[in-house]
């Protein structure tokens, strides 16, 4: 069996944080001799494996300033998405289908693999959202859906999850603020079904029923996909 070099170990060390999440586009890695000694490896081979992440695109250095996370994961996953789905509204349809299948299974693993750190992340949305319900908020009410969204994702701790939220985080924002607006538009009772799903997904994860956190996942998202059909019949 090869043994792997140091820098072959520093480099996955840091990929791994990419991947997971832990750092994203255009954070500032923590400074050299810090880093070296937490991943025990020596100066020397910490910049050999930042060297050959620079040359893949995943790193870059500013001048006087260190080196940074660039948002070449982020863009490879969702830059041709991002505008198709801007251009089509259809789209969304789609995408509601990817979220469900996504977004099911994370819930899931959030309710049996969920930190004490990741449950405190959330109540502090929830009660972010439950107060932009309450004050008729719409911006923040889009703002702590998205973060409850790619809370429950961190929460999993699945790295392939984590990795393709970190990837299409943006898009998905878009399309949950999308999904939002039509539905109040045509509807005023949407809101308080969404806050009820929203705290029922919280309460099953809470709670660490991962069965019951994929259905009321599965719930929240083929209720916006029956209501956008609902209605763009009815605006047909």
């Amino acid at each position: 069996m090869v043994q792997r070099s140091m820098v072959d170990v520093a480099q996955r060390a840091i990929e791994a944080r990419l991947i997971d999440g832990s750092w994203t586009a255009g954070m500032r890695l923590p400074a050299e001799r810090v880093l070296a000694e937490s991943l025990a490896v020596s100066r020397g081979s910490l910049r050999e494996a930042i060297s050959r992440l620079k040359e893949r695109g995943l790193l870059s250095s500013r001048q006087g300033s260190g080196v940074f996370v660039t948002n070449l994961l982020q863009t490879t996953v969702s830059s041709p998405w991002q505008q198709l789905v801007a251009d089509h509204p259809d789209l969304r349809f789609d995408t509601l289908e990817f979220r469900r299948e996504l977004e099911a299974a994370t819930a899931q693993y959030a309710a049996m693999r969920a930190s004490k750190a990741d449950l405190k992340m959330l109540k502090e949305i929830m009660v972010r959202l439950n107060d932009a319900y309450e004050a008729g908020d719409k911006p923040g009410e889009r703002r702590a859906d998205a973060d409850f969204h790619e809370a429950i994702s961190i929460a999993s701790h699945n790295s392939m999850f984590r990795f393709l939220h970190v990837g299409i985080i943006r898009m998905l924002r878009e399309h949950i603020a999308l999904n939002i607006n039509e539905l109040e538009e045509r509807s005023s009772g949407s809101s308080g079904r969404l806050r009820q799903q929203h705290n029922a997904i919280w309460d099953a994860i809470r709670e660490g029923k991962p069965d019951l956190a994929r259905s009321e996942m599965f719930k929240h998202i083929d209720f916006t996909r029956v209501e956008l059909e609902r209605r763009d019949k009815i605006g047909a």
